[in-house]
């Protein structure tokens, strides 16, 4: 049976990797501070023999008994109110984190995948985005803390490859939405969801022409396992290159919702990107890998799972957002 470790596995994409390789018959140990995460997610996996988990911190020293095939390094904050809130967390679990998992990788000849993201792009002059292109980031900026994690991620994975010969892989993740999303995270479909069942107005920053392109959380799990099994070490960008501007998608909420809410605009942040798109023709190529669900599939499912929260869950995210995910 394969081991693997999921860092982060208490959070949004943690939580479904650890469902997939358990699905796939691993023995899989789950990671996570929770300081973001929520045990809540991987609760159900609890009774399982073939599940473990550790609270503990990955910037601290990291020792797992017996042998490990696979190590998945998930844990950082990963919207703008988490690591605008807590930068040093996030400084530190791209790099102390990082390095403590390769390390961890290297003493037991495990293969390990890194969760890097389109944000290494920063606000790109080059549109869409492809693997090669080197990217437009404020290293001072408020946003920083995030993408300067996620270049020094790639970097050093890259390091460890060439001069340890560790078997790595890098994904960048495009903006990905779907169950155990935090209402209050921030990111753009929980914020607009959260709004039109709470009643609120919804909100626009800037003047909403701003594009995202939005991968569903099937697509995007299917992409990272092709990925970690392939023999590619490079970047692969995974995300979905259906592109719509920010205002569009606020209109496509409404009318999804049923609501008649109207869309309000408050200015845009400091280093918001412009523009996100990924440029897959590494992934179809490398890893036959495209986006299956279309936006509006995936809309309905996760809208009828922000529906199935709590009165108490949906009003404790009553907050101002910034959506721009």
């Amino acid at each position: 049976m394969k081991k693997t470790l999921i860092t982060g596995a208490a959070g949004f994409l943690g939580s479904h990797l650890c469902d997939r390789f358990i699905a796939e018959g691993h023995h899989v140990i789950g990671m996570d501070n929770l300081i973001t995460g929520d045990i809540k997610n991987i609760e159900h996996l609890f009774h399982l023999k073939r599940f473990e988990f550790f609270h503990h911190d990955v910037t601290k020293f990291v020792h797992v008994p017996g042998k490990m095939d696979y190590i998945l390094h998930f844990a950082s904050p990963a919207s703008p109110i988490d690591y605008l809130k807590i930068p040093i967390e996030t400084l530190k679990v791209g790099s102390l984190g990082t390095l403590n998992l390769l390390g961890l990788a290297r003493d037991h000849g495990a293969r390990i995948l890194v969760a890097s993201t389109s944000e290494v792009y920063g606000d790109p002059l080059v549109h869409p985005q492809s693997e090669d292109y080197f990217g437009n980031v404020s290293p001072i900026g408020p946003r920083g803390v995030y993408d300067e994690a996620k270049r020094f991620m790639e970097s050093i994975t890259m390091a460890y490859n060439r001069h340890h010969g560790l078997d790595t892989r890098i994904v960048r993740i495009f903006n990905t939405y779907g169950s155990r999303m935090r209402l209050n995270d921030g990111r753009v479909v929980p914020a607009f969801m959260g709004q039109a069942l709470r009643g609120e107005d919804l909100t626009v920053f800037g003047d909403g022409s701003q594009s995202r392109s939005f991968t569903y959380i099937d697509d995007q799990i299917e992409g990272i396992y092709r990925l970690l099994m392939s023999d590619y070490v490079e970047p692969v960008n995974i995300g979905n290159p259906d592109e719509t501007t920010i205002l569009e998608f606020a209109e496509e909420i409404i009318k999804l919702t049923g609501t008649d809410q109207k869309i309000v605009f408050k200015p845009l942040p400091q280093d918001d990107p412009m523009q996100r798109q990924p440029d897959i023709s590494r992934a179809k190529e490398i890893l036959n890998w495209e986006p299956k669900v279309h936006r509006s599939e995936g809309l309905k499912k996760v809208f009828e799972y922000f529906k199935s929260l709590s009165h108490d869950q949906l009003w404790e995210a009553h907050r101002d957002f910034s959506p721009n995910g």
